[in-house]
């Protein structure tokens, strides 16, 4: 058995949810999934402070920050892409 679980599911909850009707389980599924969208959404970077940051470790001269930083921008349009089109 694996020993990394995630989130377990109490006895009195499932209990709750067995005596649930199809309405009721449908309500209580989409509440938690917009509490789980909107605390996704309320997390953002900004990149000229992140550029900064990255530009004080030692080592990382120019060329290489330009690399690093069109690597990050390039991941946050692939998620912008997917979640404009999962709508």
């Amino acid at each position: 058995m694996s020993e990394e679980k995630g989130f377990e599911l109490p006895r009195s909850l499932y209990k709750e949810f067995k005596k649930m009707s199809r309405e009721q389980m449908q309500a209580v599924l989409t509440d938690i999934y917009h509490q789980g969208a909107e605390s996704v959404e309320a997390v953002s970077v900004d990149l000229d402070e992140l550029r900064k940051a990255i530009g004080n470790i030692n080592g990382i001269g120019e060329k290489r920050l330009d690399q690093i930083m069109a690597v990050i921008k390039s991941f946050l349009s692939e998620n912008e892409a997917d979640e404009g089109g999962a709508s």
